[in-house]
């Protein structure tokens, strides 16, 4: 693993929105830990657009050009193609960062993981997040107490939401899109990591359009032993995304709200956000520069605090087994 002061060389497969934001994140940053070396995408007018806003991006002839120029590869294609990318990445000794799910088959991201050990990781930007380092650090000055319930509500107006549309084709499509996929995945993420293992999933889930992904979902699990309530709806609001994360306890209850804005319940029952709660537009590229610092560590062998590819087959196992309920 390379040891030295030289931004990291990272290679992007996918000029979709989640490429764009990262090299967003990286736009004008002098002092960036990473600098993209290769970007490509099998979608001529993916590039383009994205060469349009970032003319300074080296774009290449395919995935094979991306791997060889890079030390670490990012895959932020669809889900049916990210396993194929990352295993041509670790063959060349590469380290790979990974959108999720792994996989849209769990047996093959059950033997990925197995495969890539430490050499990956996956973008859960939570792990990154100013807000939940806010609820981190409630937690343990005691706010919530000792846990007593954990409750997850995700809500949109329409799926997917207006600035997915172009990739309509498969995040409404039963076998890689959905909202549960998408967006709960992150939330699941969040109550692994700060409350443990989950597991004794129950419930619902609606598909009431044939071919197209989930409407509805109702379910019960646990983690680390706190029972969870978790619900989702697309139609029946006016917000685009609306979500919140809320654990309570006996000593009183936090949440994080819309992706972004952590609060505490005061003793009137309201939530007020901590004094430097930002929304989510302004946090985003602020948490994708701190996974980019994880990605570092990560290619160097360190320490890191990125969602690690057993955390992320741990989210996904559970994701699945909600879709087949």
């Amino acid at each position: 693993m390379t040891t030295t002061d030289q931004p990291l060389a990272l290679g992007i497969i996918g000029a979709g929105i989640m490429g764009e934001r990262l090299i967003g994140a990286l736009h004008g940053a002098s002092d960036s830990p990473v600098r993209v070396a290769a970007l490509w995408d099998p979608s001529p007018e993916a590039l383009a657009r994205v060469g349009a806003a970032f003319p300074a991006v080296p774009q290449v002839a395919g995935s094979d050009a991306v791997v060889a120029a890079s030390a670490c590869v990012y895959v932020a294609s669809p889900p049916a193609s990210h396993l194929g990318y990352a295993r041509a990445a670790l063959a060349a000794g590469r380290t790979v960062f990974c959108e999720k799910p792994l996989a849209i088959d769990l047996a093959d991201a059950r033997a990925f993981v197995a495969e890539a050990r430490a050499a990956g990781a996956v973008n859960f930007p939570f792990a990154s997040s100013p807000g939940v380092a806010a609820l981190e650090r409630w937690i343990a000055e005691g706010a919530v107490g000792t846990p007593r319930r954990l409750s997850i509500a995700v809500a949109f107006a329409r799926w997917p939401r207006p600035w997915q549309a172009d990739a309509a084709r498969w995040l409404d499509a039963r076998a890689e899109g959905g909202f549960t996929r998408e967006v709960v995945s992150h939330f699941l993420f969040l109550a692994r990591r700060l409350c443990g293992p989950m597991d004794g999933l129950a419930g619902t889930v609606a598909f009431p359009e044939a071919g197209r992904s989930e409407r509805a979902i109702d379910v019960t699990l646990r983690a680390g032993g706190i029972p969870v309530t978790l619900t989702g709806r697309v139609g029946g609001v006016a917000e685009d995304d609306h979500n919140t994360w809320t654990l309570e306890g006996d000593a009183g209850a936090i949440r994080l709200r819309d992706w972004a804005i952590a609060e505490r319940r005061g003793p009137d029952g309201r939530f007020t956000p901590a004094p430097d709660a930002l929304p989510n537009a302004e946090v985003r590229p602020i948490a994708l520069r701190r996974q980019l610092a994880g990605v570092v560590r990560m290619t160097r062998g360190e320490p890191h605090h990125l969602a690690t590819l057993a955390e992320a087959l741990a989210v996904q196992e559970a994701v699945e087994g909600i879709l087949a309920l």
